[in-house]
């Protein structure tokens, strides 16, 4: 049986104009299953995602979180995705769990931004300098050539260390101003309280959010969803699974109607902006489905070479 192994250096055979295109495409096809599964031996963690799209084929994307491994100086997280034929069911790919989780989830916010924030946006404030965070300046700048750049994050070293990196890029201290300052704002941070304020946001703005991805996380406070058309990448893997809506759905603060469209509602014409006026909010979940779609797209590219 013949499959590929794809490590990371198929990073520059890619584009994000090409993942969002293979994520609109895969949204055509029918819904995904999913599944998550979860095995524990104390602190470590096996964490196993599967998503099967008919006319797409199986992908599972299985990941080891080994806390105590960074003070050994090794990854806290590694893992592989197993991309499967739809027609056969054999092995495909062996994909690098890094490469697939890099394009997916920036290019699942990218997906979002041009869908719903205004195309004449110019200044962008990413919020938390990490890995994630320096991801989607890549992918930001793909669609918004012309935008100004700001970094904050909980340590203004962070922030400054980040903006070194990017040309037009500037580390902010304070977070509130440049909120209010910003046309859209793309949050990554491992925050379990709200870090952003309703109360801040403008109109016309877009607010991304990648960061929360567990029932006790969130980003963005009661009053910013209430003031914002909320969109996610997909209702299944995002309402009753992460912090950020699953809290205020069980406390009545907003309905489930409140969650205008998912990705499988583009092609209908329900996920969009309405107004230059409205704010409009996107939470990634991130599933499974576009870990599938996303390897996919790497594995047409690595042959193509």
């Amino acid at each position: 049986m013949k499959f590929e192994v794809i490590e990371f250096e198929a990073d520059s055979l890619l584009s994000w104009d090409g993942l969002c295109e293979t994520f609109l495409e895969g949204h055509k096809l029918p819904k995904a299953e999913i599944d998550d599964t979860f095995l524990y031996r104390g602190k470590d963690t096996l964490l196993s995602r599967a998503a099967w799209i008919d006319g797409m084929g199986i992908a599972v994307k299985s990941a080891t979180i080994y806390p105590d491994n960074p003070a050994k100086g090794t990854p806290m997280i590694n893992g592989a995705v197993s991309l499967f034929s739809d027609s056969e069911g054999t092995l495909d790919a062996l994909i690098d769990f890094h490469l697939v989780t890099k394009w997916k989830t920036a290019g699942d916010s990218l997906l979002g931004a041009k869908l719903l924030a205004r195309p004449d946006s110019r200044k962008i404030l990413i919020v938390g300098a990490g890995t994630v965070g320096r991801n989607l300046r890549s992918a930001y700048v793909s669609a918004f050539p012309d935008a100004e750049f700001m970094v904050w994050n909980r340590t203004s070293a962070g922030a400054e260390a980040f903006a070194l990196e990017f040309e037009n890029t500037v580390a902010v201290t304070d977070l509130q101003a440049a909120v209010v300052d910003a046309d859209i704002v793309t949050s990554a941070t491992m925050s379990t309280e709200p870090l952003i304020m309703g109360e801040w946001l403008k109109p016309g703005q877009h607010i991304d959010l990648i960061g929360a991805y567990r029932p006790d996380m969130r980003e963005v406070d009661d009053t910013a969803l209430l003031r914002s058309r909320v969109f996610v990448d997909s209702r299944d893997t995002t309402l009753d699974h992460i912090g950020e809506l699953k809290t205020p759905l069980a406390e009545s603060v907003i309905s489930r109607e409140h969650v205008v469209a998912d990705f499988y509602d583009v092609k209908t014409g329900g996920f969009k902006r309405t107004s230059a006026d409205e704010i409009t909010l996107f939470k990634n979940g991130g599933g499974a489905h576009l870990d599938l779609m996303t390897s996919r797209y790497i594995l047409k590219a690595w042959i193509s070479r």
